[in-house]
């Protein structure tokens, strides 16, 4: 799913450390873990100033200079959220998508919410680069692991996520869209009819037909599916959201509606994943590494400036009352 963010240019939080010196972080970082303590302040500046693609470097370089594996030297050297974020850190964003969704399958219950955003938010090439490494790092097989830890019409939306094979603009549609706008790589008369057949399947009939939501939720690209929601409240007065809302329960109603949402506005989806994770009592702390984590160079910048606009207080402010120690620190670092 890419994103349906179409008012402008998309940025992150982190950029690549110009200069770069990987001999001299590695140097720094085995300082940061030698003798009594550790120096937990110089690990945060190393991999909070630097890329995701440098921090692959780095972990090149200190196994190089010292014969260490730096992963395994963070992890007997940290502990709890703060050691997970720095280990996060230094994975690929693949390898970090496929390592979430494991652990969101991993032992007694199945945490439905996290696979959602893993295979509801991500594009065609995400998700297949995220099968590959489940398969060969984690070595096992995704689709037979959904299906055996979901059941229903959820499973079945998931399954279909992992197909990679939403429509996407072809290079020729990207750059009508950049020079006319996203209206002018959509079919409107398709959009119609998808609305009235949405409206068919759901709230025009007695039960639902939930194989006609699923087809166009997971076929249609995202421009597509915006005009097909617009087309869906002239039709009936109200939004999609809330035709899910009526017609589904449960897992699938939130999946339907993170498809739904991430077409309309993607970093929006993600800003109210974060509110989500620090209301209430108790901070979803793995709900607030995810989405810090795999969005910083992408589009934190985005979901920062929404949050502040929909939520009424930056971002960096909530996260600090909400947590503590190194871990939140680090979040911080990174958020900006």
């Amino acid at each position: 799913m890419a994103s349906g963010d179409t008012s402008g240019r998309l940025f992150g939080t982190v950029q690549p450390a110009d200069p770069f010196d990987p001999e001299k972080d590695a140097d720094i970082l085995k300082k940061a873990m030698k003798g009594l303590g550790t120096d937990e302040k110089a690990i945060i500046d190393i991999v909070s100033h630097c890329s995701n693609q440098q921090r692959q470097e780095l972990k090149k370089m200190f196994k190089t200079m010292f014969g260490k594996d730096l992963i395994k030297e963070l992890k007997s050297e940290l502990s709890g959220d703060f050691e997970q974020m720095v280990v996060a850190l230094f994975m690929t964003p693949p390898q970090y998508d496929a390592w979430s969704l494991r652990k969101a399958m991993k032992g007694a219950g199945t945490k439905e919410s996290v696979l959602t955003e893993m295979l509801c938010t991500r594009t065609n090439s995400e998700i297949r680069e995220m099968i590959n490494i489940y398969k060969t790092e984690i070595g096992r097989d995704l689709e037979k692991d959904i299906s055996s830890e979901t059941s229903g019409h959820f499973k079945n939306l998931l399954i279909s996520c992992l197909q990679a094979n939403r429509a996407e603009l072809t290079p020729a549609q990207q750059e009508q869209a950049k020079k006319d706008g996203p209206m002018a790589v959509v079919n409107h008369d398709q959009a119609r009819e998808d609305a009235k057949a949405l409206y068919k399947a759901g709230e025009g009939k007695l039960g639902t037909d939930e194989s006609t939501f699923l087809k166009i939720l997971a076929i249609r690209h995202i421009y597509q599916l915006q005009q097909v929601f617009k087309e869906y409240e002239k039709l009936t007065g109200h939004t999609i959201l809330k035709a899910i809302e009526a017609e589904f329960s449960g897992d699938i109603e939130s999946g339907m509606k993170a498809v739904a949402q991430c077409a309309m506005n993607l970093q929006e989806y993600f800003a109210d994943k974060l509110q989500k994770a620090m209301k209430g009592a108790g901070t979803d702390e793995g709900s607030l590494m995810r989405v810090v984590v795999s969005r910083s160079e992408i589009d934190l910048g985005n979901i920062k400036m929404i949050y502040e606009k929909k939520y009424g207080q930056p971002l960096a402010k909530t996260v600090k009352s909400e947590t503590s120690g190194d871990f939140g620190k680090l979040l911080l670092k990174i958020i900006r």
